[in-house]
């Protein structure tokens, strides 16, 4: 049931989009031929005239549109009548083609000051972690450094930890003999295995029955988080750059706290640098106590990247008392979660976050259902408001076959002084639209693949 409540709030918001377009071209009084849900691609689910506008459901279901008289080469609409769109003046084409975007923003606040009104709270996007339970075989660590349960998680490697997945990212990046570690270590402890062991070149096969003196050497540094990868607005990037091969890696579970090793005959001295350098990473934890910080012995992460404990995760909720309070902090609300969106969607087109993790509404209805059914259908609510501001977002860039596409046109049509030669306007537009199923198709995939994933790793 929440998963199909979540299928009908992202439905609305394309009814919205869709409607914006609609109610402002009838506002100029311009005839409007169509009215889609979904795009004009395989069978069609459902079709109805309806006064002079033929209403559509189509199949595939990822989008919506609204159709014009100029967008039909065999319309009986005259060329030059004002019922066209394009013989408008521009900037009631503006007005129509960016009126989408206005109802999703729109939308999107009305959807966030409703919960606020009927909820009494809203968000704060801060998080309180507190120490809930160890797990019995991966606890032992953690319980040492003095941690007890009912301990708020205050702060990590002088982060402090107000985000969800605080702890667990610092956990899983701080994870110990991971198979990785950094050249610049391996360089600094390959110089200290060389001091003492001078009669070895860097790549030299060492003879077997030798003795290897292994001297102090660095360890890895602990891992410092920053506030956009703490509120997972970021990915982080790792110094590690190196990767331990097999025997490099059978080599440093050997040599672990050793001052000598026997050669085998299968290593180089770079082997042994490389062994010695793919460490435990400290994670240095102050928790909340009955009201004073305490700070808590070194802390290490196992090879999966846990540190043996369940933790508790609440979100800090801004109480409303009234009319004030519920527009701010409804606008606060809202503002976070569109600076995030944007932060993330310029990473994702430089390339600092790989088009792998790009996610479209299969996965973000299954994860609205989940949240529906774990936290109850105010912030199932909230998740479509962040939804609708999503599109706006995306529609309004300047991309042709999106609404930022025709605006970016309508500009080029007012520098020029004349419009865009419609025959080059729209296979420009084909191509893109071309593309943009291509990336629909790209986006469903990854969304699939993560809902199946779990299937076949349980198998």
């Amino acid at each position: 049931m929440s998963t199909i409540i979540m299928i009908l709030l992202i439905s609305i918001l394309i009814l919205v989009h869709e409607a914006g377009h609609f109610y402002s071209a009838r506002l100029f009084r311009i005839k409007v031929d169509k009215f889609g849900i979904g795009l004009p691609i395989g069978p069609t689910l459902w079709e109805k005239k309806v006064g002079d506008i033929t209403l559509i459901v189509h199949a595939f279901l990822f989008g919506g549109y609204v159709s014009f008289p100029d967008d039909d080469k065999e319309s009986d609409v005259p060329l030059d009548s004002k019922d066209r769109l394009m013989n408008r003046p521009i900037w009631q084409r503006a007005v129509v083609f960016s009126a989408g975007v206005a109802a999703n923003v729109i939308c999107a606040f009305v959807l966030v000051i409703l919960t606020a009104f009927l909820w009494h709270n809203i968000p704060s996007g801060q998080f309180n972690t507190f120490v809930n339970d160890f797990i019995a075989d991966k606890g032992i660590n953690v319980q040492q450094s003095g941690m007890q349960k009912g301990d708020k998680i205050w702060e990590i490697n002088g982060s402090e930890i107000n985000t969800k997945y605080g702890v667990y990212l610092y956990a899983n990046y701080s994870a110990s003999f991971d198979g990785k570690t950094s050249s610049n270590l391996v360089e600094q402890n390959f110089e200290q295995l060389k001091k003492v062991n001078q009669a070895f070149t860097r790549d030299e096969i060492i003879p077997e029955g030798l003795i290897i003196k292994i001297p102090q050497t660095k360890k890895e540094e602990k891992v410092v988080l920053d506030k956009n990868v703490l509120g997972a607005t970021a990915l982080y990037k790792s110094p590690d750059n190196e990767k331990l091969s097999e025997n490099q890696i059978k080599l440093r579970d050997k040599v672990k706290d050793k001052s000598f090793i026997e050669s085998d005959g299968t290593f180089s001295l770079n082997d042994l640098a490389f062994a010695v350098s793919d460490t435990e990473k400290p994670l240095d934890i102050k928790v909340e106590r009955n009201g004073e910080i305490v700070q808590l012995k070194t802390i290490y992460s196992d090879k999966e990247g846990l540190i043996g404990i369940k933790p508790d995760t609440k979100e800090v909720l801004i109480p409303i008392k009234g009319i004030g309070s519920a527009f701010s902090a409804s606008w606060t609300y809202l503002y976070n979660e569109t600076k995030s969106m944007i932060l993330v969607l310029g990473q994702l087109f430089t390339g600092k976050i790989p088009l792998k993790n790009m996610h479209g509404v299969v996965l973000i209805t299954k994860i609205g259902g989940d949240i529906i059914s774990h936290d109850g259908i105010f912030y199932g609510i909230l998740l479509t408001a962040v939804i609708s501001m999503n599109l706006a977002i995306l529609n309004i860039l300047p991309i042709p076959a999106l609404d930022g596409g025709h605006l970016l046109f309508l500009c080029a049509e007012k520098i020029i002084g004349k419009p865009v030669n419609e025959e080059i306007a729209n296979k420009i537009m084909n191509v893109f639209f071309f593309l943009l199923i291509l990336l629909l198709i790209f986006v469903l995939f990854n969304d699939i693949y993560v809902l199946v994933q779990p299937l076949f790793n349980k198998g």
